[in-house]
């Protein structure tokens, strides 16, 4: 076959394909940096766990050794209390957003505005997020410090006590997520079947009954990805711990990514493969959640089918 013959034939073929691999082509890019930067290194810490390693040196083969000491280490079990105070109190974040999303959808003067207000913790980086409630707790010239002191006559240093930093701090890191629920309900909201909302008022449906039974089924997409997106968050949480307590006071507000990185990272640990274990930990505990929340969706879809 000649040169000529086969440029057609390749011509040929990629005009009567072109529509079928062009979106491979575009995905291929992204599929092999999720493998490179996502699926080998999770395959990487398991291997890893299994190993002492300074980072440097030579890498020693020590089985379950790690997981051995990690579960009779009473610091992995403060990071994971913590991380359990997260959770549950992080997932206020999605009633919250929710509220606040069908407030901002009515139509009424002023609402960009309003709308824009609320927007703006999400939009701001979480070390700055953690700068500004650092301050907002501060003893002597802090706002909450100050309003605590007038009102109950005590000083709460909020940062520096062990039974309220991790509260603290959590609250910090609602702000920002219920920002975030919030924008995903109210995408949400503008996709709810109008035509449905106007058939459940001639019935009679009003306020909860409403929201119940016609709005809530409709943002089921909406609530899977806020859950997906708060769990994550409440499991990785390691910018505001980082910039508020860097995981005191005595190591109180550690939670299981900072702990991780502490052990692995830290001036005070260097020890990549017992930073590998709470890393794999972590990782179990997100799959979990996670995908119990994704057969509990496909249970319902296929309900609804």
């Amino acid at each position: 076959m000649s040169l000529a013959s086969t440029e057609t034939h390749s011509r040929s073929w990629w005009r009567e394909n072109q529509q079928k691999l062009t979106p491979y082509i575009f995905l291929i890019p992204g599929v092999i940096f999720f493998l490179v930067y996502v699926i080998i290194p999770i395959f990487e810490s398991f291997w890893l766990s299994a190993y002492s390693w300074d980072g440097l040196g030579e890498k020693e083969f020590i089985g379950m050794s790690n997981y051995a000491e990690l579960f009779d280490d009473e610091a992995f079990y403060t990071s994971l209390k913590n991380n359990v105070i997260w959770l549950v109190l992080y997932l206020l974040a999605i009633p919250a957003g929710l509220g606040i999303a069908i407030f901002l959808n009515q139509k009424i003067p002023g609402m960009r505005a309003y709308k824009s207000l609320f927007f703006f913790p999400f939009v701001i980086s979480q070390v700055v997020v953690g700068l500004i409630f650092a301050w907002f707790y501060a003893p002597g010239f802090g706002l909450f410090y100050m309003i605590i002191e007038k009102l109950t006559g005590s000083e709460i240093a909020i940062l520096a006590d062990e039974r309220f930093a991790t509260y603290g701090i959590i609250v910090a890191g609602l702000w920002p997520q219920i920002a975030y629920c919030m924008i995903l309900y109210l995408t949400g909201l503008n996709a709810v079947d109008p035509e449905q909302i106007e058939a459940a008022r001639l019935d009679g449906a009003k306020s909860f009954k409403m929201l119940w039974y016609i709005i809530l089924p409709q943002l089921r997409p909406a609530t899977f990805l806020a859950m997906v997106v708060t769990v994550i968050g409440a499991l990785r949480s390691f910018d505001l711990v980082s910039i508020m307590t860097d995981g005191g006071p005595y190591g109180s507000t550690r939670v299981l990514s900072f702990y991780m990185y502490e052990q692995a990272l830290s001036e005070y640990g260097y020890r990549m493969g017992y930073g590998a274990s709470v890393a794999v930990v972590l990782f179990l505990i997100m799959m979990v959640f996670i995908s119990g929340f994704i057969w509990k969706m496909v249970g319902d879809e296929r309900k609804g089918l």
